[in-house]
């Protein structure tokens, strides 16, 4: 039988993250994925500021990703059309960014090896059993690894979850769909989303890629106005919008085939370990996912520091201790801004809701400025609520590789 400390179930960027934090600390860590890298992932392809810097501090270098596109201006359409300019600021790191998850992953996945993690993609999960002192897994072509921890980070369908019976059978409480662009005209170099009415609460976007390519999608909320099974009948005629077909050019042309992928977001409500805190779960198997934007590699980032941290500081032979320092930390970071994510949902249900929201964002240089560092998550989503974290976060801190 194999052993090591902590085996990691996936290796997106959840899952690579946490392997980084562990095997830096000096941890034996494996990392399994039924997948092989490089492989492209269904997403929008963008990256907030949190997302940026987590990513600096792992170590990632922009300029070893050639689809890397860095975003200075953020365009909002609303409902009535009425379209605003966010502009992040200029000459103090990056502050949005966009890269596709084909290589995003692929240098993940590189860093983790060079940090000393064992990485075996193209072995899946097939089984996983707990016990009082370890967890034992067991992995196609490879058979039983038995570790002091497990870190799950495979996905909405988690199997390592299911393996466990700490599945809750829910779906996705969105859902989002996306193809890729080539041709697309000048407008398209900056980031857009469009409020549309028939989305609502969901949006459409187009996040620019170099060489004129565009990512491009939308999203809704399951239950909504839209069926899931409406959305690859509805893609064409979003494209033909006016105000959509405007900014993507007249030679703009569709790559490839559309994709389409549920999106968690209830980490709230939903179980963050199981085997008594020696399987610890993150990212979109701990449906870290910002209920309002969509937006998860931050998240998957953020819970990923988390869990090896806990997991660090508990030791070896004390998971009980590791899922409650995991539960309280991931109950201060995240759950706040998830709880007020959930109350602007209710505005943005609504056409008036996204005018007056728009309204208010776009007042003056001032809170346009600011609108877009608190939608790109430059500091909590929730900061009025949580006063004890904004010594961490201000109005004033500078991007990623400033």
């Amino acid at each position: 039988m194999r052993t090591a400390d902590v085996v990691v179930v996936g290796a997106g960027p959840a899952g690579t993250a946490a392997a980084i934090h562990l095997a830096r600390a000096g941890r034996d860590v494996l990392v399994v994925d039924r997948a092989r890298f490089p492989r492209d992932k269904t997403c929008g392809d963008g990256l907030t500021t949190g997302a940026l810097r987590e990513l600096e501090d792992l170590g990632l270098r922009p300029v070893e990703l050639p689809s890397w596109q860095t975003v200075e201006d953020v365009w909002v359409s609303s409902p009535r059309v009425r379209t605003i300019r966010f502009p992040l600021p200029r000459g103090r790191g990056t502050y949005a960014a966009v890269v596709p998850r084909l290589e995003l992953d692929a240098a993940l996945v590189d860093l983790a090896r060079a940090a000393g993690a064992k990485v075996a993609d193209g072995h899946a999960l097939t089984g996983a059993r707990a016990g009082h002192d370890r967890i034992t897994l067991e992995v196609a072509g490879i058979g039983e690894v038995a570790a002091r921890y497990a870190v799950g980070a495979d996905g909405a369908y988690s199997p390592l979850r299911r393996l466990l019976g700490a599945g809750d059978g829910r779906l996705g409480e969105w859902h989002a769909f996306r193809q890729y662009a080539s041709g697309a005209g000048p407008a398209a170099r900056d980031l857009w989303v469009w409020f549309e009415p028939d989305l609502l609460p969901g949006y459409a976007w187009s996040f620019p890629l170099p060489g004129g390519r565009v990512n491009v999608g939308f999203g809704i909320q399951r239950g909504g106005k839209v069926r899931t099974r409406e959305m690859a009948t509805l893609w064409p005629a979003i494209l033909e919008r006016a105000h959509i077909a405007e900014v993507l050019g007249p030679e703009v042309r569709l790559e490839g085939r559309h994709t389409a992928w549920p999106i968690p977001a209830r980490i709230e409500s939903i179980r963050l370990a199981a085997a008594g805190g020696r399987a610890l779960f993150v990212g979109d198997a701990a449906a870290a996912t910002d209920p309002m934007t969509g937006e998860g590699i931050g998240q998957a980032f953020l819970t990923a520091r988390l869990a090896a941290r806990a997991i660090l500081t508990a030791g070896a032979m004390a998971p009980a201790v590791a899922r409650g320092r995991y539960e309280r930390a991931v109950r201060r970071e995240l759950v706040p801004d998830a709880w007020m994510s959930r109350l602007l949902i209710r505005a943005l249900r609504h056409r008036r809701g996204v005018h007056y929201a728009m309204a208010v964002a776009g007042a003056s240089p001032w809170t346009r400025r600011n609108f877009a560092r608190w939608l790109f998550e430059d500091y909590p989503r929730a900061f009025v609520m949580t006063p004890g974290r904004w010594a961490e976060h201000s109005f004033s801190g500078p991007g990623a590789w400033a």
